[in-house]
Order: structure tokens, then C-alpha cells, then sequence
């Protein structure tokens, strides 16, 4: 059995399966994204722009659709999948549009007088390693502003997401992207650490996913002298200083935890609280959660659904369950109600830094709360983890918050409710979450040749 199938969540029933690339097939892909950047690069940047553009209107008109493969294939709540092939247009636009003005020349000020550019310059083939979470979102926003350079681009999706992978191509194909610019390659892991990434056509390589993964494939990298940005876990803090609304910020937390049933690497996972404010968020943290309902595969509008394996469930669970047994406490929710895929929202209280709880990333529906003596004590708490992807801080001082911010060993910082997630700010970590940046302006330039170009 290949291991590129679709197995519906919601049912265990294996629903599409595609064949697994042999050698020769993962060889004559790279040859033809070689091939393919000759011209792709040479393109107007307006015509490429204009390819992407159609690209990002069928994610649009699309995007119910998508939304059903991706509920099939990773069980995402209908609503969300929905939003995300939204968004995922919405990146897409974001670069056609502005693809001209960022790439045009630098022209720098330089003490002898020349005339002295940078020149933003495709490099090659670029390979893309991406996750099954957010199967559209991760993938527009690495392959797209790629692409709008002129680089071409090597896709290899999660084993458990090839019918989204597959529609991608479709789109891009039906836009008019020329043959070869988007390779889609279900390769094993040992196929890209053996065959693709020491291939000196390719040039660089992104991955989203799990430390293990990111440490292999750098490692592999590194040895071939190869660029790579890196997305990797998350134990994103949600910091409670001060606050006028509680209700609100409490709103705000069970969002931030349970959006995509939890399995997001920025989803704040640890809720961090000053003294004084602690039973009252607990207590309303803690039913607002008892109040959540797992949904099926026909809801609409549910927060959190299956998760998106067995194997992810377990794995879950046995997270939980050891936690409990370090010491742990359950403040809500029993995690161990069903032994499927369906993970009731949990929050566990009375972690501490002996507990491997403290340090590892919970990925589904179960958060841990923290009591923190004062301001410190909250920045020493959220900085104890090897993780520093996100944060998430309400206080009601201005002055104060922008100070802590600052002493947050994380790549990004919302504060009050700020989003920090849009297509046109950058987004990445520190630390145990990786380096480089996708979106915004930053996103573009992981990738690019910046030439210097000099006359006299």
C-alpha cells in the first residue's frame, strides 16, 4: 500500500490512494524544473504575476470544494477549510500584485558615485516539504511569492494530503503556469534526503513540520551546502497581565487553542496568568472549554473536529496521559473519553519544570495553565520552553506590554488581540521553531539572488 493515500478521519475508511514516485519519476522531475527555470525566469515579472493571479481566483471560486478534500483528508472543520482556501487566494494575490514593485532594482547610494543595484534574481529549483495541517495555507505561502520570482519549484505534500496536492497542480496548470515550474512529487523521505536535496539543481529547500524533520533535512542540507528556512513546532504562550474584559480575553484564548482542533505550530498552547487574575480566568477559561463540542464530518461552523489521524489521537493522549502520571492535573476535559479520533478539549493545570510537559508541544485541543507570581515571573515562564515561534500578551498598559514584548524570546508578539498572521507581515520563530520567514516583503527574498550590478 502506497503510503500517499486519504483516510477520512471522521470514518477510518481509506478513500483515495496514489501511487508512491519511483526514482526514475522523482529524477525527471527535478530535470524538468531545471529545465522549466531557463524560461520561467526570463519572463516578464508582469506575465508571471498574471499567471499567479488566476491561480489565486480559483482558490476563491474554489473554495468550498477544497475545503471538503481537505475535511476528508485531515478532518478540518468545513468553515475553517472554507477560510483557508480564502486566505490561501488571498496570499496568492498579495504577491501578483505586488510582484513588480518587489522586485525592482535597489539602486544604492555608494561613496564612489556608480552606478550600484542590487538586482532580485530568481536562483533555481526550490523544494517545498510541507504539512498536513493546513494543506493550501502552507503551500501558498511558500510556493507563490517562489514562483513569482522566477524560481521553479519541487513540491513534496504530506503523505496523507495527495488529493490536495494534486488539485493544486490542477489550478496552477489551468492558470497557465508553464510545464515543469510546479513539480508535485509524492517521494519517500528517503528519496528527498538521497536523491533531491544533494541534486545540485535544487537550491534551496523549505520545510514546515516537526523538529525531527527540520533536523534531518538541515542536516542533509548543510552537508550539500544548501539554503534552508525552517518552520518547526510551536509552544506558543498566551500572557494575561491586566485586562478591562475578561470575557473577552477568554474568548480570544479558547480561539487561539482550539482553531484547526488545536493543530497549528503559532497556536497558543500554554496560558500564562498573573496572581491576581488567575481563578477568575481559570474558572471561565475552564467552562467556556467544558462547553465545546467535538464535531462531526457534516457540521458547520464547528471549532474542532477529529483530529487529523488515529495516530496523531493517540499520540495525544499518551502525551496527556503521562502527564498525569509526572503529576499533572486535569482542569477540564477528559481527553480519554473515546479512543477515536475525536480529542475533547482539555486544560491541564499544575505542570512544573521538572514535568516533560513543561517543554513538549500538545498538538490538538489541550492547553496547560500557568499561575505567575507577577510580570517576571509570566516572562520567565513563557521564555522556559525550547520553542519561540509565537506569543500572545494582554495587558493594559501600553508601556509595559511593548517592554515585555521585548523580553519575549519568540519571532513574533500580538498584544492585545493584535493579529500577527496576515499575508503581509512576516512570520517565523526563534529557537527550537526554526528560522527564515514566509510573507510580507521577507517571504520573497528566503529564495532570491541578490545580485550586485555595478557601472560606471
Amino acid at each position: 500500500m502506497s503510503e500517499y493515500r486519504v483516510t477520512d478521519p471522521y470514518t477510518g475508511q481509506v478513500v483515495k490512494e496514489f501511487p508512491t514516485a519511483s526514482d526514475d519519476d522523482i529524477r525527471a522531475a527535478i530535470e524538468r524544473a531545471h529545465t522549466a527555470h531557463a524560461t520561467w525566469s526570463t519572463t516578464p515579472i508582469a506575465e508571471r504575476a498574471a499567471v499567479i493571479a488566476k491561480a489565486a481566483d480559483a482558490f476563491a471560486a474554489r473554495s468550498r470544494e477544497l475545503a471538503e478534500i481537505i475535511r476528508t483528508e485531515m478532518g478540518k472543520p468545513i468553515d475553517q477549510g472554507i477560510f483557508e482556501a480564502e486566505f490561501s487566494s488571498e496570499i496568492i494575490r498579495y504577491y501578483a500584485d505586488n510582484a513588480e514593485a518587489f522586485l525592482a532594482d535597489e539602486v544604492l547610494e555608494v561613496r564612489s558615485g556608480v552606478d550600484a543595484r542590487v538586482r532580485k534574481a530568481s536562483q533555481g529549483v526550490i523544494l517545498g516539504i510541507m504539512p498536513w495541517n493546513y494543506p493550501y495555507y502552507q503551500v501558498a505561502r511558500f510556493a507563490f511569492p517562489t514562483l513569482v520570482l522566477g524560481n521553479t519549484v519541487l513540491l513534496k505534500h504530506a503523505p496523507q494530503c495527495p488529493w490536495s496536492a494534486t488539485v493544486i497542480v490542477e489550478i496552477l496548470a489551468e492558470a497557465g503556469l508553464p510545464a515543469g515550474a510546479y513539480e508535485n512529487i509524492f517521494a519517500t523521505n528517503d528519496q528527498i534526503g538521497e536523491l533531491v536535496i544533494p541534486d545540485p539543481r535544487v537550491r534551496g529547500i523549505s520545510l514546515t513540520g516537526s523538529e525531527r524533520a527540520g533536523a534531518a533535512v538541515a542536516e542533509i542540507a548543510g552537508r550539500n551546502l544548501k539554503k534552508v528556512v525552517l518552520e518547526l513546532g510551536g509552544s506558543d504562550p498566551f500572557i494575561v497581565l491586566s485586562t478591562d474584559d475578561m470575557d473577552a480575553v477568554v474568548e480570544a484564548a479558547v480561539e487561539a487553542r482550539m482553531e484547526n482542533s488545536g493543530q497549528a505550530c503559532n497556536a497558543s498552547k500554554r496560558f500564562i496568568v498573573v496572581d491576581e487574575l488567575f481563578d477568575d480566568f481559570s474558572s471561565k477559561l475552564a467552562a467556556a472549554l467544558s462547553a465545546l463540542e467535538v464535531g462531526e464530518a457534516a457540521d458547520e461552523g464547528a471549532l474542532v473536529g477529529a483530529l487529523s489521524s488515529q495516530a496523531a489521537a493517540d499520540r495525544l493522549r499518551e502525551q496527556v496521559g503521562s502527564a498525569i502520571a509526572e503529576g499533572a492535573q486535569i482542569v477540564v476535559g477528559d481527553v480519554a473519553e473515546s479512543g477515536d479520533t475525536r480529542v475533547q478539549p482539555a486544560l491541564l493545570g499544575g505542570v512544573t519544570e521538572g514535568m516533560d510537559a513543561y517543554r513538549e508541544e500538545f498538538f490538538g485541543p489541550v492547553g496547560t495553565i500557568y499561575r505567575a507570581k507577577d510580570v517576571d515571573d509570566a516572562v520567565r515562564i513563557a521564555n522556559g520552553t525550547p520553542f519561540g515561534l509565537g506569543s500572545r500578551l494582554w495587558c493594559t498598559d501600553a508601556e509595559l506590554a511593548m517592554a515585555v514584548a521585548d523580553r519575549l524570546d519568540a519571532g513574533m508578539v500580538s498584544i492585545n488581540g493584535a493579529g500577527a498572521e496576515d499575508y503581509d507581515m512576516p512570520f517565523g520563530g526563534t529557537k527550537r521553531s526554526g528560522f527564515g520567514r514566509e510573507l510580507g516583503p521577507h517571504g520573497m527574498e528566503e529564495f532570491m539572488n541578490k545580485k550586485l550590478i555595478v557601472a560606471s
